[in-house]
């Protein structure tokens, strides 16, 4: 299946907000790829999202231009990575409390959970072929799990957020949904997400450089950041892609056109 390439900025990477602040860190630190472009032992090619796996001290990461989810150990001396899963249209991953993997796979329109080293995985999200049914989905991004084990999905091209409980053969749509727009209860291109412990959800709505929260059970969202239209004033975006909070509650969100990461206080 030939790639797809959203619009993005023009290095070449679309990260999550936690990704590009990682990516400058280890790259600068020289931990990771820094070899420049490739699919050899130490290149990363495109990597679209990255989580750390505190119990191997390893980053794993989705590169998706390779086609491959890596594990790169943080341990003094070494060199190359670990292929943990190949040939997998990846763009987004989770990992739950028992260390399971989660992975969306954009060319098969579905999410699978693996164990760590497991090459097939079960299947959690879609897999019924691409389309706007409840039980398809249609080019998966990111996504978030939560203690329930219940699955989140940005559906990028359904400009929706599905959430599949665990178990489900259907998933319930819990933001936008309403077709491609900049109303209130629309997305357009949705990225990364983020669930809270009360199940507010908030969304990276890239299309419309905006950052949307959707309360539990809400028929529409609310801006909390941007939508002051495309821009690089401190109130604006440009494609936001990712977004993720600290322990303070302060929001990053990666503006990726602007090459930029900001920081937000949300009440």
């Amino acid at each position: 299946m030939e790639k797809v390439v959203p619009q993005i900025n023009s290095t070449g990477l679309v990260v999550s907000a936690l990704m590009m602040i990682k990516q400058w860190l280890l790259l600068t630190a020289g931990i990771i790829g820094g070899k420049g472009q490739g699919n050899g032992s130490h290149q990363l090619y495109w990597p679209t999202d990255v989580l750390l796996d505190n119990e191997t001290d390893s980053l794993i990461i989705c590169d998706w231009g390779n086609d491959r989810i890596v594990r790169w150990s943080r341990r003094s001396g070494t060199t190359q990575d670990e292929i943990l899963i190949n040939n997998i249209d990846c763009w987004g991953l989770a990992m739950d409390e028992q260390r399971y993997l989660y992975v969306t796979d954009r060319g098969k329109h579905e999410v699978r959970r693996h164990q760590l080293g497991e090459k097939n995985g079960t299947l959690v999200a879609g897999g019924n072929g691409k389309g706007d049914g409840l039980s398809q989905l249609n080019v998966p991004a990111y996504l978030f799990v939560d203690r329930d084990h219940s699955v989140y999905v940005s559906d990028w091209n359904n400009h929706r957020v599905m959430k599949w409980v665990e178990g489900a053969k259907e998933g319930i749509v819990v933001a936008g949904g309403q077709g491609k727009g900049n109303a209130l209860t629309q997305l357009s291109d949705p990225n990364g997400i983020f669930v809270d412990t009360l199940g507010t959800l908030y969304v990276a709505d890239q299309g419309n450089h905006r950052v949307m929260r959707w309360t539990q059970g809400a028929k529409q969202g609310t801006v909390i950041v941007g939508g002051n239209g495309e821009g690089k004033r401190a109130n604006q975006f440009n494609y936001p892609v990712g977004l993720s909070f600290n322990r303070q509650g302060n929001l990053y969100v990666a503006d990726s056109n602007n090459n930029r990461v900001q920081r937000f206080s949300i009440e």
